[in-house]
């Protein structure tokens, strides 16, 4: 299965998910793929990637001037490839313009290497543009982080509609997997209150049971380059996104219809 995760808002944690259920999945002994779609690349330096030494990155992957296998990079740690990102790939959006077929870039690449792993991520960049519309085109699944702010039910919305148009026009295989709160801090009465808000706007079925608490540890791990399952595994961050990992397993093994 492919799993986009995606919000068009910045600051969610939608690296962070990305790069610990990666972690948390091969660490249970799937094998995995993250596929770096974020010009900024952090899912790429959470894994303690040397990103000057690459010479194939997403951008070239993309652009259909490197074969996937030429771009997919061992990380260190147990089943987890990543095919990693740089600045370069800030230019696929003005470059893929002149393709014809330009949002379905990734998809055509993932089809060669997709039989290889279990599950394969995407990190989606945080805007809806066309580098996020190739990542929703090659997904069977999305998972949307979400942080208990004003005005995240509109972002949230605003995604559930453009995932709409794109099961329609490109992907019609396209679910919604579920919304998972992030950076979640129960004492603060705004973050209730959204939560409280999201889950009457909502289906139960979209939303994960699986909350992401506000944890030192997690904004630690990244710059040790270690997933939060790794730096500090006992840490109420790690237990979090190791439960969340087993959700999204039974999630898909159920093949829950979540969006339509």
């Amino acid at each position: 299965m492919v799993i986009a995760i995606v919000n068009q808002k910045g600051g969610v944690a939608k690296t962070t998910t990305a790069i610990n259920l990666s972690a948390a999945l091969g660490k249970s002994g799937k094998k995995v793929l993250l596929v770096d779609l974020d010009p900024q690349g952090n899912a790429s330096s959470g894994f303690g990637i040397k990103k000057a030494a690459l010479n194939n990155t997403t951008y070239e992957l993309i652009m259909g001037d490197a074969r996937p296998s030429e771009t997919v990079v061992k990380t260190g740690f147990k089943n987890v490839d990543i095919i990693p990102a740089t600045q370069s790939l800030a230019h696929a959006g003005i470059n893929l313009l002149r393709l014809e077929n330009r949002n379905m870039q990734l998809r055509k690449a993932l089809t060669q290497i997709r039989d290889n792993y279990d599950v394969i991520f995407i990190d989606c960049p945080p805007a809806l543009d066309v580098l996020a519309l190739n990542g929703l085109c090659a997904s069977d699944r999305i998972i949307i982080p979400m942080q208990c702010e004003p005005y995240s039910l509109e972002g949230v919305a605003e995604l559930f509609s453009t995932v709409k148009r794109v099961k329609k026009k490109a992907n019609r295989n396209l679910q919604v997997m579920g919304i998972v709160f992030t950076m979640l801090d129960k004492r603060l009465t705004i973050n209730r209150d959204v939560m409280l808000n999201i889950r009457k706007k909502f289906p139960p079925e979209t939303i994960f049971q699986t909350e992401i608490p506000r944890n030192v540890k997690i904004a630690e791990a990244p710059s040790h380059g270690q997933p939060i399952v790794y730096y500090d595994s006992a840490s109420k961050g790690a237990e979090a996104y190791i439960k969340l990992s087993g959700e999204v397993l039974r999630k898909f093994e159920r093949g829950v219809r979540v969006s339509g």
